[in-house]
């Protein structure tokens, strides 16, 4: 007699789907990471070639430094752009070009990356019992729901969004941009509901695929309105843009900056719970599937952390060495994992090659660029909010005590903070003291001193 758990579909980390599933999965890890990383790409005009390379790069090494054993792609991080920018403007004003500008940001990076791998050595230390002291449940899942709320307006704001010329003005006429955003609204909200729609109901093969199969039938539906109304949304590419079938990306070396150091360096702060998160939810869905499926394995992913922040650091490092942005572990690549159960280590690593393939490729990397904003906002309003629910499953997982006066003050004061810090301030910068923090990053630091404070003389009670 057949039983449910044998009937289970996804792979596990240490599973390989057969070759034409691993490309698709691996695209679809790609769509999933680009709008991001790219997004960065184009804030901090860092160059968006070398930042798609960097990212495959950054997570083949991680992968290979972890032992195949942590599902994670590593991509450019929010939570850095502030400190890139302004150190990036300090060297403009200065006379600097873009590359030097880049240089500059690139060695306060690489050395941000010593922050995580120091973490990650006091955890191989002293054991992951020390990073569960300093990052309990109780800040790492509200840094997750911080994380994808801080997001929501980005999602809405890329939903309505049109397309612009290259010379950055709109590509429609100002007497048609009320027009125009509802047929943008038309393609996102078509994007969501697709891509939502398919994951609930498609069974099998194809209900691992929801993440492709909806932007493409967002993107068809943007083409469509193309040809009926003459509304274009699809993006249009910059003047500068590069129209050879084959370009290398475009590598600068690191400048040493103690300005940059100073500016970036402490930003990584806010990327250890983020990362910290991360391997939380992985170990519970990973374990989960493995449930399902009736593997009589337990992935100890959770006890990997001191491995994860090291890889995450050295993925830092790897990435500013040739000319990327900072990074992180990935939770929209966490969340696409989590809604198709597909794990594999292998499609994370072909996903990666893929990307520093497409990165030398000019027509590829121009046509997932002019994907219209719009598709891109109607995912992300699925994503962004599937990043915060994971945080809840992090807190629900840890039989979190929500009735405890401490556990309530801790989660409180990070989710505020933190949101309240985005939305309330320039860039999420909150102003304290003359200084300009990060509102993940402060919200971070406020929840451990909070927490290590109220545990001053804290008792643990046997069950």
């Amino acid at each position: 007699m057949s039983t449910n758990k044998n009937q289970a579909i996804g792979y596990l980390p240490d599973e390989r789907p057969p070759f034409l599933k691993l490309l698709l999965y691996a695209i679809q890890q790609i769509i999933v990471m680009f709008p991001a990383t790219v997004t960065v790409a184009l804030i901090t005009n860092f160059h968006i070639s070398t930042t798609i390379f960097a990212s495959g790069l950054a997570t083949l090494c991680f992968v290979l430094i972890t032992g195949k054993q942590l599902p994670l792609y590593y991509g450019s991080s929010f939570s850095y752009l502030s400190a890139i920018l302004g150190i990036m403007a300090s060297k403009a004003a200065e006379g600097c070009d873009l590359n030097t500008q880049i240089s500059y940001a690139q060695f306060g990076i690489i050395m941000s990356g010593f922050v995580s791998i120091i973490a990650g050595l006091l955890v191989n230390w002293a054991g992951r019992d020390i990073i569960e002291k300093i990052l309990p449940p109780t800040i790492t899942g509200p840094i997750a729901m911080v994380i994808g709320l801080t997001l929501a307006t980005n999602a809405l704001t890329d939903a309505c969004s049109l397309a612009v010329n290259a010379s950055g003005t709109l590509a429609v006429a100002e007497d048609a941009v009320a027009s125009a955003t509802n047929y943008a609204w038309i393609v996102s909200l078509i994007t969501l509901l697709s891509t939502i729609i398919l994951s609930v109901y498609l069974k099998g093969f194809w209900g691992q695929l929801p993440l492709l199969l909806g932007p493409i039938l967002g993107c068809l539906t943007a083409f469509i309105i193309k040809l009926a109304t003459g509304v274009d949304l699809f993006r249009v590419l910059p003047e500068t843009a590069n129209t050879n079938i084959f370009a290398l990306p475009i590598f600068t070396l690191p400048k040493p900056s103690w300005e940059a150091v100073a500016a970036i360096m402490p930003i990584a702060i806010a990327t250890i719970p983020e990362s910290s998160a991360h391997v939380y939810q992985l170990d519970i869905y990973v374990n989960n599937l493995a449930k399902q499926k009736g593997v009589d394995k337990h992935y100890n992913i959770a006890d990997k952390l001191g491995l994860n922040l090291i890889g995450d650091g050295i993925g830092d490092m790897v990435s500013a060495a040739i000319g990327g942005p900072a990074g992180t572990n990935y939770g929209e690549n966490i969340s696409a994992m989590a809604i198709t159960k597909v794990f594999s280590v292998p499609v994370l690593m072909t996903a990666a090659v893929l990307a520093m393939v497409i990165s030398c490729f000019t027509p590829l990397i121009n046509a997932i660029y002019a994907i219209p904003t719009a598709v891109i906002g109607g995912l992300e309003i699925y994503l962004f909010g599937a990043i915060a629910a994971q945080g809840i499953a992090i807190m629900i997982d840890k039989k979190t005590d929500m009735f405890s006066a401490k556990n309530i003050s801790v989660i409180a004061s990070v989710m505020i903070i933190g949101i309240g810090g985005n939305y309330g301030f320039t860039n999420g910068m909150i102003p304290f003291f003359g200084l300009n923090i990060p509102c993940i990053a402060g919200a971070a630091v406020f929840g451990i001193l909070l927490n290590l404070l109220l545990s001053i003389g804290e008792k643990k009670q046997a069950e």
